[in-house]
């Protein structure tokens, strides 16, 4: 089978990138697949809502990446900021549960940019909130959000990460409460009330926010999500962004053994596939390369050497290739000698003549 390429979705559309879809071993996509490729007309303006992610979380690994309940009480240091996360019997909030946030704060910040006062309770349609985050309206993928829910309103946060420039020690759930306003006759939720926890809210109010690509949501694997928002945070704009392997694996929360952490950067470098940034992996080291800056950097040419003919060159030029314009040969030579290499001219005239002479042999102007 040949692998398929894809092009996604920029910031800028004129500045398109290729990712590459190629299966797994296990047959699959890296990519999930784009399950709504054609707005619904009736939630398009929630639909177009830019994706955005507070940059707290983004920084400090505080959704679990585990894909199965993880119930340990994790703890995390890195420069003066520390981080303890205690579960509920549900287990830890997930990457894939912190979706749900997202959302909540794409909403609230376009609000705002529309000149609204935002609120910490909102209140969501089910289905908008899955099709948004692109994953399924069955009802697998109701029940699943109602888990999310409940991981993230159970989840116990301390810690003195400032919220809007502001250092306090405390503690919190993720979401405040949770609430099913109203089920459809076929016992799926319909309406959503959700209050955010105050943190999180004075991040919102403070614009401490950074945009995501919309394939965020079509990458399958936690640690691909957890190192995007690393990528997304610590590159951004930036031609580049180097880290050492050893930091990165601290910083996306991971508990692997280091040579599986590495085997993981090495796939996802091969398949090329996260967006908006290439990877590299060098010995103890990993390179994020910002797309744009990588499709949008001018190719310089070199500047062609071009040997000094005198005028009596030019002349014999002339005698040589009766017919033929001597500046557009000249122009040619020049451009041949240095595609050739050849070594500095000690006499260039001479040796413009020279090419002036062949060519006319080769095909003399009648």
């Amino acid at each position: 089978m040949k692998p398929r390429i894809k092009a996604t979705r920029q910031r800028n559309p004129e500045l398109a990138i290729t990712v590459s879809e190629t299966p797994n071993v296990d047959g699959r996509s890296v990519l999930l697949p784009e399950r709504y490729p054609i707005p619904d007309l009736f939630i398009c303006d929630v639909l177009d809502a830019i994706p955005k992610d507070d940059m707290a979380s983004m920084e400090h690994p505080i959704f679990s990446l585990a894909t199965k309940p993880d119930r340990r009480i994790f703890r995390y240091e890195h420069n003066g900021n520390t981080v303890e996360i205690v579960p509920s019997v549900k287990g830890l909030a997930t990457i894939h549960d912190k979706d749900i946030l997202i959302y909540c704060i794409s909403q609230l910040i376009a609000k705002m940019n529309q000149g609204e006062q935002p609120n910490r309770t909102l209140h969501l349609t089910a289905r908008d909130l899955l099709v948004w985050t692109n994953r399924q309206t069955d009802g697998d993928g109701y029940k699943r959000l109602r888990s999310a829910f409940e991981r993230l309103a159970g989840t116990r946060i301390t810690t003195n990460i400032k919220a809007d420039g502001e250092e306090i020690t405390e503690g919190f759930g993720l979401i405040n409460e949770w609430r099913i306003i109203r089920k459809t006759n076929s016992g799926q939720m319909s309406e959503i009330k959700v209050t955010l926890s105050e943190w999180l809210f004075r991040m919102i109010e403070g614009r401490s926010v950074l945009t995501l690509h919309r394939d965020y949501f079509r990458l399958r694997k936690p640690l691909e999500r957890r190192i995007y928002e690393l990528a997304r945070k610590h590159c951004g704009a930036q031609e580049k962004w180097v880290v050492s392997i050893e930091i990165l694996q601290k910083k996306t929360g991971a508990s692997s053994h280091i040579r599986v952490f590495r085997s993981m950067l090495r796939d996802l470098a091969i398949n090329n596939h996260l967006p908006d940034y290439a990877v590299e992996i060098n010995s103890n080291t990993v390179t994020f390369r910002n797309r744009e800056t990588m499709d949008t950097v001018k190719v310089i040419e070199p500047k062609l050497q071009k040997p000094f003919v005198d005028p009596e060159g030019f002349h014999d030029a002339r005698g040589v290739a009766p017919g033929y314009d001597v500046y557009a040969l000249y122009d040619e030579w020049v451009s041949w000698w240095n595609d050739s290499g050849q070594p500095e001219l000690q006499n260039p005239s001479a040796a413009f003549v020279g090419f002036c002479r062949n060519r006319h042999k080769r095909n003399p102007i009648r």
